[in-house]
């Protein structure tokens, strides 16, 4: 699904490297932990795999394409092969949650019977269905992000990219969400995570990968956060 092969990223200054050398591959249906310091490099990473960032070294294939100098008029059409989820949720505040969900089905062009049966069917699966009328301001910041993944999920992406998912939330809500996560992989789905969540991360011992100083520092397959908090 995934394959970077020395990847560096400097940005235009010249004067900050944000990745080197990066060289890594994850494989459909892979879950995977991106660990390290704050500003070690993750969240640079995660903008690489959906083109919001350029690698100036190197080369990068996501999804079997190779999107090192994908064009900008093609990067659409690659984030429709994705769901992406961000801390801030980026919910349409005057949309109800079914609206919210809803409208990424209208941007994929899906039939109205088919949207409204995936709508349904993702609201389930991260227990948001009984909100489904409700706007983002009367929703808790858990109940926000759990309507963020479903809306990220409506199109049955083979990629979701999570940067920070737990971020602002409490330990039971976090656990929450990063289970939310877990079924989304079991079904074939590949998810790569970027987090802090210690907690989490020595829970489920999945694939861990850690950034440090913008250099791959460890790979492990059933790993363990390894910071301290």
């Amino acid at each position: 699904m995934i394959e970077l092969k020395r990847v560096g990223v400097t940005y235009p200054t010249g004067k900050v490297t944000a990745l080197s050398d990066v060289s890594l591959s994850i494989p459909a249906g892979d879950f995977v932990f991106l660990v390290g310091p704050t500003g070690a490099g993750k969240s640079t990473l995660l903008k690489l795999l959906y083109a919001d960032v350029r690698a100036t070294e190197g080369s990068l294939t996501v999804a079997g394409r190779e999107i090192t100098q994908i064009a900008t008029k093609d990067i659409p059409a690659l984030r429709r092969q994705m769901g992406i989820v961000l801390q801030d949720y980026g919910l349409l505040p005057q949309r109800t949650v079914w609206e919210n969900v809803l409208f990424a089905c209208e941007v994929l062009g899906l039939p109205r019977k088919d949207a409204r049966q995936r709508v349904k069917e993702r609201l389930e699966q991260v227990g948001m269905l009984h909100r489904c009328d409700a706007f983002p301001a009367q929703l808790s910041g858990g109940e926000q992000q759990r309507v963020a993944i479903a809306r990220a999920l409506v199109g049955k992406p083979p990629l979701l990219i999570a940067d920070e998912p737990t971020g602002n939330l409490d330990p039971e809500t976090s656990a929450g969400i990063m289970d939310a996560l877990l079924a989304v992989s079991a079904e074939g789905t590949t998810v790569v995570v970027a987090t802090h969540d210690k907690n989490a991360v020595d829970r489920l011992r999945r694939r861990v990968i850690a950034i440090e100083k913008g250099t791959l520092a460890r790979d492990d397959a059933e790993g363990q956060y390894g910071y301290a908090e």
